[in-house]
């Protein structure tokens, strides 16, 4: 059992200890010369006060939770410049020195918006594309597990799907860029660039699976259809590029639809088309109306670019675009 003495003991140690705490927090928010420079008749005054023991402890620790308060302000002010210094360094490229400003405001304040994802979008710049050391992957990791914390919180974030579709593109991990750009495309069904991706990735899938068939084979790619390349070759070529090309076809159209300006799209249009005559080894029919679309496309792509050029050498406010990105 406590005794009286030792009641009042206890708590004569809780106040010492709490105002030991008030003290080391005042001097980080610049509060303790406040605190010094009261009137001294008032400090008198509070001496004066005949305070019980449990009446103190209350009144210093209504005090400590404001100094807590207080303390929670001055790290939220301090996380803001560390995120502003992040921006800055960030824009003069240097991002080692961002990624220091950012991971330091994620510390002083997690609930600070957009840190996390600066810090993410630093990270991903220093990623070095095909680069598959343990260091890379390491910062890759990192950067795509920072966004998904802030995916976990706003599952509709499009731009962290965006980025982090592109970090497995640069990383040559294909599906799994291609899963995020779809994830993209289920929240905002109008996005050319997730569209346009996704065509690019299936395109590079046909590629490459073409250049390996043909090598093996001892054959270079014409880019024509390889109608002279033996059935052995092309026939089982077109059953595993098939869908790749009927996908990409569709995606790539649909970034045009949703960009009617978007030259980068009608230039792998007209890539996927060629690959599509290869896809159509021995109807040659087939094969030519590919080859034609292919070069209708490659025109398209030509005179859009030429346009969008002269759009945006018109001057100062001679560019604006739509939602979408379209040049007006």
């Amino acid at each position: 059992m406590i005794t009286g003495t030792a009641e009042r003991g206890l708590t004569r140690e809780g106040e010492s200890t709490i105002f030991t705490s008030l003290v080391s927090l005042a001097f980080v928010c610049g509060q303790f010369e406040t605190y010094k420079a009261r009137p001294e008749s008032l400090r008198l005054k509070e001496k004066e006060i005949d305070m019980n023991g449990p009446a103190r402890f209350l009144g210093y620790a209504v005090t400590l939770a404001g100094m807590v308060l207080t303390m929670s302000g001055c790290s939220q002010l301090a996380a803001r410049d560390q995120l502003n210094k992040g921006v800055d360094a960030y824009k003069n490229a240097h991002y080692e020195e961002a990624i220091g400003h950012f991971q330091k405001a994620t510390e002083l304040d997690p609930n600070l918006p957009m840190a996390k994802t600066y810090l993410a979008t630093a990270l991903s710049q220093n990623i070095v594309p095909g680069l598959t050391t343990p260091e890379n992957m390491k910062t890759a990791n990192q950067a795509i597990q920072i966004f998904q914390d802030v995916l976990a919180k706003d599952p509709s974030d499009v731009n962290s799907m965006k980025q982090i579709a592109g970090i497995y593109f640069n990383l040559k991990e294909l599906d799994q860029a291609e899963e995020w750009q779809k994830k993209v495309l289920q929240v905002d069904p109008k996005d050319p660039e997730a569209a346009y991706t996704i065509g690019v990735i299936d395109w590079t899938k046909a590629h490459e699976n073409k250049l390996k068939a043909l090598q093996d084979a001892g054959l270079n790619d014409d880019g024509k259809g390889n109608s002279k390349a033996p059935k052995k070759v092309m026939e089982p070529l077109a059953k595993t590029n098939g869908p790749l090309v009927d996908e990409g076809l569709k995606y790539l159209q649909m970034a045009v639809d949703n960009r009617p300006n978007y030259d980068d799209a009608m230039q792998y249009m007209n890539l996927i088309y060629r690959n599509k005559a290869d896809v159509d080894y021995g109807n040659n029919a087939a094969v030519n109306q590919d080859l034609a679309s292919a070069q209708d496309w490659t025109n398209k792509a030509m005179g859009t670019r030429k346009a969008n050029e002269e759009k945006k050498n018109a001057g100062p406010g001679g560019i604006t675009m739509d939602s979408n990105g379209n040049l007006k």
